[in-house]
């Protein structure tokens, strides 16, 4: 038996939240009644499970890593029309999620899976992994520019700041930079390095928490090992023992 939003959660209706928005609107039911309580308990290998009169069978967890190429998304809309990063994996018929969005001009590591419970976890500010980038700016970046980006400039959201960031090598007309960042605005990265005048021209994503693979081409995908799932749940408080990649 186990809670009936964490099972749809698990079968990728969406996050711990978005299905029990669900189940609030009356849109599930169990053996033919509708749920509105979230405490209610379940057997999904038993019950006949439904949203939207659709049966929801449990269905085995999938996790991949994948080194997203420039000109991909990281969206879940059908509709779009540039390459999306979730249609890279090669899962079938299971509907996943990405943890961890790069910017469509942006490259690198990007977690795909169904796990909705974990994608919640990864995703909240609470939990948010560490991300590190290696990203190459225009011109030879000085100390003045640094400490800017490290104290913090405004935008048009308030003040945002780069903490986290040092001098890997510098050229008389570009600079690689380390940046480390929990959590982020959107292309906080990009605007912040334009404020202080140098602008990024590369920016590829190397690690996510624990998860690194220098190895894996640019384009490629595949399924994170027991080890490295074990891992990334241990880093946001969740049992690494109830999750089982295949």
């Amino acid at each position: 038996m186990e809670r009936l939003n964490k099972f749809l959660a698990r079968a990728g209706l969406g996050s711990r939240r978005q299905v029990e928005e669900l189940i609030r609107q009356g849109r599930v039911t169990v053996d033919g009644a509708a749920i509105t309580e979230l405490a209610v308990r379940v057997d999904p290998l038993r019950a006949d499970i439904r949203c939207d009169g659709e049966r929801i069978r449990p269905q085995r967890t999938v996790y991949y890593l994948l080194n997203k190429p420039p000109g991909v998304v990281c969206t879940c809309a059908e509709d779009h029309k540039r390459p999306r990063a979730i249609d890279l994996a090669p899962a079938k018929g299971v509907r996943l999620y990405t943890v961890g969005r790069l910017d469509a001009d942006s490259r690198g590591l990007i977690v795909l899976t169904n796990d909705g419970e974990l994608t919640e976890r990864l995703t909240h500010p609470r939990h948010e992994l560490p991300k590190v980038y290696r990203v190459w700016v225009r011109g030879a970046m000085d100390g003045e520019a640094i400490s800017r980006a490290r104290r913090g400039v405004f935008l048009s959201e308030g003040k945002m700041a780069i903490r986290s960031l040092r001098v890997r090598r510098r050229r008389r007309n570009s600079t690689e930079l380390e940046i480390r960042l929990h959590g982020g605005a959107n292309r906080q990265i990009r605007r912040v390095l334009a404020k202080v005048g140098h602008p990024v021209t590369d920016l590829r994503r190397v690690a996510i928490g624990p998860l690194r693979d220098p190895a894996l081409p640019e384009g490629a995908c595949r399924r994170l090992t027991p080890a490295e799932v074990a891992l990334l749940r241990q880093a946001v408080g969740l049992d690494s023992s109830r999750s089982k990649p295949r």
